[in-house]
């Protein structure tokens, strides 16, 4: 079965939608503007329930089958936020707010999600019920986390929950998932090194805050070359390195470095953090250097559920004819908290070639809305088919 010819159809108007939200980007929580257009869309549509508000700016619809016996309901989930990020596209449509642009394709799976509501208030072809989540603050705040603080999978009575990201390199319209740890935990370290400053010709008489951090570089490199297993996926990046002075005859008291750490189960998440800590003091302790570190733990690792992986594959292998199998991903996706709050599945639509995500450049393809739309749409009427 190939995209719903409702939905393909109705891609002028998906797109329409996502260029007004492209040229209207909003950061984190801020999503008034966005979140406002998608209420009053889905009250248009015939939503039994529009509510506003989870999660702080979050919006959920809620949409009847035309037959209710089964029960059970059914979450789909698209992100609405925009990143900081000065705009390169020269779309005509590129966004007004200087400095703030939709770098990751958020417009899209937002106008998607609305095009696939809809179809299911028209065609309402299901046995159950579909909640439509609308989430603020993917991008760092996590917005999925606050929307499950709410307590909105028990007020909806949400049995299976599924979401999907656009993904540039993959073939145009083609979907790629897997099974098990997709998407890493990310969490974060900021390591202050406290030295003695003094003059750069008299070291003997300094602690040189800069000698101690570059070690420190190297040595948090040791996690992942010999601490954690090969098997297993880690990541630790040092991505700044800034000193208390720019002069060239200073050595500077104090050092700032920022990171992030990437990891694929519990276990190694745990590790990786015990390791920074004792690097870090070792390191200190070693040359007589102060240090204050401080460790945030971010989003859990994204984990797909066995069974509503294979329902995902069905209805993806419906509308494109196949689904690849997904490359394990080192980004961080909020999408984890509602899936460990409910099974589900989280799948990837090829962006074509295209700008990588988070980038000025990026942008997504109007090509593939009706593609995700219709996803969307299978998702709801194959897990609740009509008797």
């Amino acid at each position: 079965m190939p995209v719903k010819n409702r939905l393909a159809d109705m891609q002028p108007q998906i797109a329409e939608w996502r260029q007004d939200i492209h040229a209207h980007p909003e950061l984190m929580f801020e999503v008034h503007r966005t979140a406002k257009k998608v209420a009053d869309l889905l009250r248009d549509f015939g939503c039994d329930e529009v509510v506003e508000g989870i999660g702080r700016t979050g919006v959920v619809g809620v949409i009847k089958g035309r037959q209710s016996a089964s029960g059970r309901t059914v979450g789909l989930r698209a992100d609405m936020d925009a990143l900081p990020i000065l705009e390169e596209t020269g779309a005509d449509y590129a966004s007004i707010n200087p400095g703030v642009m939709h770098a990751c394709g958020h417009d899209g799976h937002t106008s998607m999600l609305l095009g696939a509501a809809q179809y299911l208030c028209e065609t309402r072809n299901f046995d159950g019920t579909c909640v439509v989540i609308f989430q603020p603050a993917e991008e760092g705040g996590g917005g999925g986390r606050e929307m499950c603080a709410d307590g909105m999978m028990a007020r909806w009575n949400i049995d299976e929950v599924y979401g999907m990201h656009n993904w540039p390199g993959q073939p145009l319209g083609q979907f790629a998932i897997r099974t098990g740890p997709f998407f890493a935990a990310t969490d974060e370290f900021n390591i202050t090194v406290v030295g003695k400053g003094g003059h750069a010709a008299k070291p003997h008489e300094a602690i040189d805050s800069t000698v101690v951090a570059s070690h420190l570089v190297i040595a948090l490199q040791t996690i992942a070359a010999r601490n954690v297993d090969p098997t297993e996926q880690v990541v630790v990046s040092v991505t700044s390195f800034e000193t208390s002075s720019k002069a060239h005859n200073v050595l500077p008291a104090s050092v700032e470095l920022r990171g992030t750490v990437r990891s694929l189960n519990k276990e190694v998440r745990a590790q990786a953090e015990a390791r920074v800590k004792a690097i870090a003091q070792g390191i200190g302790a070693t040359f007589g250097a102060e240090i204050d570190l401080r460790y945030k733990l971010g989003y859990p690792v994204m984990v797909n559920h066995d069974r509503e992986t294979q329902y995902a594959i069905d209805a993806a292998t419906k509308v494109a004819g196949s689904c690849d199998l997904a490359p394990l991903v080192m980004g961080g996706e909020d999408f984890a908290y509602m899936l460990e709050e409910r099974p589900g599945a989280y799948i990837l639509v090829g962006n074509g070639d295209s700008a990588p995500v988070h980038h000025p450049k990026f942008n997504i393809n109007d090509e593939i809305l009706p593609v995700g739309a219709s996803w969307y749409a299978e998702m709801v009427e194959s897990r609740l088919p009509v008797a």
